[in-house]
């Protein structure tokens, strides 16, 4: 009976151990561009080479760097040429690689790593709108050389999980409302470029949003406006950093340390030390 029943049992599924299944996942986009596609202001026949003071900082950069290590000036050179082009173009990057005697690739590598490097025109739904638009204005205008890509204010909100819990998605949609443009666009005077971001290194001072090169934080809609407001009058916005009462990240309900005057040297110690 015992072997009877062995027979009769239903065979077990074969194991799926040692083969491979099919796996898919929502698709993300970004509104970065990570390959290159040559564009009418964007390609290597465009020529590129830093001004005289840039060429001499980027000499002073250089020098910082031991001779066989210089490649390690990458980074700031390539920030250099984004600062005087506008964005991170090709021949900024070829440009950089010809200086630091470094593969191109290895440049491109670097460009395309860092969403701190602009390497696309902004402003434009996607790359063939972009492209076509390109193509008429030099057909009209063949002398224009288009290399003003991102907007005069570089708006970087961070959207990572601080920021998240503190309603950074709300004050994205009001820098959207108030400039009338997305994620990725241009306003039409060229003053505004609007990008999302990860991690902007500020999590205790969340929600946040950096300005070319300065931090404004503790945001709401109505500090939000109010920057945006005084950068299109061609103001300073009156504060950096906290737009709340505190100072630098100190707690929001104020300090609990620190509180009272140091003691002076020998606090605590027996007399006779």
């Amino acid at each position: 009976m015992f072997t009877r029943a062995l027979l009769w049992r239903p065979l077990a599924p074969p194991s799926l151990a040692g083969q491979r299944t099919l796996r898919t996942s929502a698709q993300l986009r970004s509104d970065h561009l990570f390959v290159h596609r040559n564009t009418p202001e964007n390609n290597p026949s465009i020529p590129f080479e830093f001004t005289s003071d840039n060429a001499k900082r980027a000499a002073e950069i250089i020098a910082k760097y031991p001779p066989q290590y210089k490649k390690g000036a990458c980074i700031p050179l390539l920030d250099l040429g984004q600062r005087q082009q506008g964005f991170t173009s090709i021949s900024v990057m070829n440009h950089v690689a010809k200086l630091l005697e470094m593969p191109p690739m290895r440049v491109y590598e670097v460009a395309t790593f860092y969403t701190m490097f602009n390497r696309e025109s902004e402003g434009y739904a996607n790359q063939s709108e972009r492209a076509f638009l390109s193509i008429q204005i030099l057909e009209t205008h063949p002398n224009t050389h288009i290399s003003d890509p991102v907007g005069k204010y570089f708006l970087q909100v961070c959207t990572t999980t601080p920021c998240q819990l503190c309603d950074a998605m709300g004050i994205l949609k009001t820098v959207e409302d108030h400039l009338g443009i997305k994620v990725g666009e241009t306003t039409a005077d060229k003053k505004f470029t609007l990008v999302e971001v990860e991690c902007a290194g500020a999590c205790s001072n969340a929600p946040v949003m950096a300005v070319n090169d300065d931090y404004y934080e503790d945001l709401t809609p109505e500090t939000t406006i109010k920057i945006l407001e005084d950068l299109k009058a061609g103001r300073p916005p009156a504060k950096l950093g906290p737009q709340s009462s505190r100072q630098t990240s100190e707690p929001m309900t104020g300090l609990t340390t620190l509180t009272s005057e140091p003691t002076g040297p020998g606090f605590g110690l027996q007399q006779g030390l």
